[in-house]
């Protein structure tokens, strides 16, 4: 124990246990001992060690952390509150006496808040490059669907038709917006704590600014009393994790659906799919299904934390140590869900010719017919109801606009005339779009060469 002097009686076992966060906390062990060494190496510049103990600690705290990723050292949960005083206690086996000196001038609090801010800034870079990734295979598969039409939806009604690339890189632009956020997380979390203290920093003459530009911080943290109780940033990862999340569970419903034989549009890689215990036949979507409820976990991890966050007073509470598991848990489980969905998006198979035919079929072509009537001078909410009756002529005669006459059109309207046909063929509508960022082929091939030179 690292505060035991003032007390008669030792911790309860079952208080320990209880209070114990060194399951989840030992993922900072890296960052606890690059902090460690720089607060050392401060302690030597302002003359609070010597030169040989600085050697000594930080010797130390290297040995520590060879024997732990060498499986030479694990930190016993039953005997240790956290990973700070896990390795404060190896180190005074190693060096004796001198290890009392690492933590002069220095909080736990102040100590942890350092730790998980390096980490977050680590681990945002990871799922930045992440991001990349996931977003190259997505421009690959726009690439080669330029020309592959499908219904595109609202209120999961068919609306217009648009191209699978223009889909696809709706996703890319919304992974776009997660890699800024983590970006946002990295420049929020660029400012050290350490040398705050518990909450009013030090009588001693501690170097933070040295500090700060050891670990690679921007600048040192502000105000001590903040900075010992900030979590906004562990808010931030986990929201953007949360969002992030959100989105590949929207992309894994249509992927399920699109997989489905009622769809028959993609056939997902037989490497991320299950059979059935009972049904031979049975070619099921698992992973897909798994990411789509596993992103109900890391919502919850954020609403954990701002639930825990929202009552306490300045400065710490024991409360804060509940930030960890939600952080750890919403990092692996949305860097796991992006690895698995890079994999099936680069062998997913792709039915192109799949909707043309009952597309030409459909009124999704409605819009593109009252816009011809407004060139032709017709006010918008004249064309709207035009084709409106249009679509309930070819309903009560259970025909489509293709099998539609002349005779047909002008018993509907006068302001049609035969230049109208030519606009009732689906292939050849998405590239009457004249609007920048709609699914003209052309426009979707200039944003795949964007992505391409961006990424």
């Amino acid at each position: 124990m690292l505060w035991g002097g003032r007390f008669s009686k030792s911790f309860d076992k079952a208080a320990l246990k209880f209070s114990s966060s060194l399951a989840s906390d030992i993922l900072l062990f890296d960052e606890d001992i690059d902090a460690s060494i720089a607060h050392a190496e401060m302690l030597m510049k302002v003359n609070l060690i010597s030169n040989d103990e600085l050697n000594l600690i930080s010797d130390g705290l290297n040995q520590i952390r060879n024997e732990f990723h060498n499986g030479l050292w694990l930190p016993d949960a039953d005997k240790f509150e956290d990973i700070h005083s896990a390795i404060e206690s190896k180190l005074f086996e190693l060096i004796g006496e001198t290890a009392g000196k690492l933590h002069t001038g220095r909080s736990r609090n102040d100590q942890v808040a350092t730790d998980e801010r390096l980490w977050i800034k680590k681990y945002s870079l990871k799922l930045i490059s992440m991001l990349n990734n996931f977003q190259k295979v997505l421009v690959e598969l726009a690439e080669s669907n330029i020309h592959t039409i499908i219904p595109g939806y609202t209120h999961l009604q068919r609306a217009q038709p648009v191209s699978l690339a223009f889909h696809f890189l709706a996703y890319v632009e919304m992974a776009e917006r997660d890699k800024s956020r983590f970006g946002f997380v990295i420049e929020e979390a660029d400012q050290c704590p350490l040398g705050s203290g518990a909450l009013a920093g030090s009588t001693l003459p501690l170097d933070r600014f040295f500090v700060s530009s050891k670990l690679n911080f921007r600048e040192p943290t502000r105000n001590a009393l903040d900075s010992v109780s900030d979590r906004d940033y562990i808010l931030d990862f986990l929201n953007s994790c949360s969002l992030g999340m959100m989105h590949l569970s929207k992309l894994a419903d249509e992927l399920i659906l699109w997989n489905t034989e009622e769809w028959s549009f993609i056939r997902l890689p037989e490497e991320f799919t299950t059979g059935s215990s009972l049904m031979p036949q049975k070619k099921n979507p698992d992973i897909l299904e798994l990411i789509r409820g596993k992103s109900a976990k890391v919502i919850s991890n954020y609403v954990q934390l701002i639930t825990t966050l929202k009552s306490l007073p300045l400065s710490y509470n024991r409360d804060y140590q509940e930030d960890k598991q939600s952080m750890f848990d919403s990092y692996f489980t949305y860097s796991e869900s992006l690895n698995l969905m890079i994999k099936i998006l680069a062998g997913l198979e792709v039915n192109k010719n799949k909707f043309v035919a009952e597309m030409s079929k459909s009124f999704l072509l409605a819009t593109d017919i009252a816009d011809w009537l407004v060139l032709k001078q017709v006010p918008f909410r004249e064309a709207h109801k035009i084709v409106g009756q249009l679509v309930k002529y070819c309903e009560e005669r259970k025909i489509s606009f293709t099998e539609l006459t002349l005779s047909d059109l002008k018993n509907v309207s006068e302001s049609f005339d035969k230049n109208v046909i030519s606009y009732f063929d689906i292939e050849t509508s998405i590239r009457r779009k004249k609007t920048y960022g709609s699914p003209n082929p052309d426009f979707v091939a200039e944003q795949i060469n964007f992505w391409k030179n961006n990424l």
